[in-house]
């Protein structure tokens, strides 16, 4: 058992991070809000499904589009179940390496994001970007580019190509 005093927060540092936690909450929670309202889709629906657009063949591993989603197998395999049900992509076992799913998007998928994006991307926009300088913008994309670097390699997602 270690003897050493943590490293509390100070005040400029706490009021940071209750900020941050604040956002971290508040912003998915919107954004799931207009989702269900305008395409009857969760947040976390249309992550994986927009996921899956974005790569090629619209064809990811289920280990992946899990990292991708910064979910669970099983959160995401419970997901893929019911997307699967609307039609919107289905399952196959991997060709290359059968130990391995694969989640492809199907074109009633495709056509699902596709409606969905533009309320999406105007909701992104106004909580996010209409609020911001262009200064801004760059600002954060670097901090987030450096708190996601510390948290860890996120490889072969559609938005962090493997290197």
């Amino acid at each position: 058992m270690s003897t050493d005093e943590p490293r509390w927060l100070g005040p400029e540092e706490e009021e940071t991070w209750l900020a941050m936690v604040t956002l971290l909450v508040r912003f998915p929670a919107a954004l799931d809000t207009q989702l269900q309202r305008d395409a009857g889709l969760s947040h976390f629906e249309y992550q994986v499904l927009s996921g899956l657009s974005m790569t090629p063949g619209r064809t990811l591993r289920m280990s992946v589009l899990a990292e991708f989603a910064a979910c669970s197998l099983s959160r995401l395999s419970h997901t893929a179940k019911r997307l699967e049900g609307k039609g919107w992509l289905h399952r196959t076992p991997d060709p290359e390496d059968g130990r391995y799913t694969l989640a492809v998007l199907t074109d009633e998928g495709m056509a699902k994001v596709e409606a969905a994006a533009p309320g999406h991307v105007a909701e992104v926009r106004r909580l996010l970007f209409d609020p911001l300088t262009r200064a801004q913008y760059g600002q954060l994309k670097s901090i987030s580019r450096r708190v996601n670097d510390a948290i860890g390699p996120l490889r072969g997602c559609p938005s962090h190509p493997a290197p």
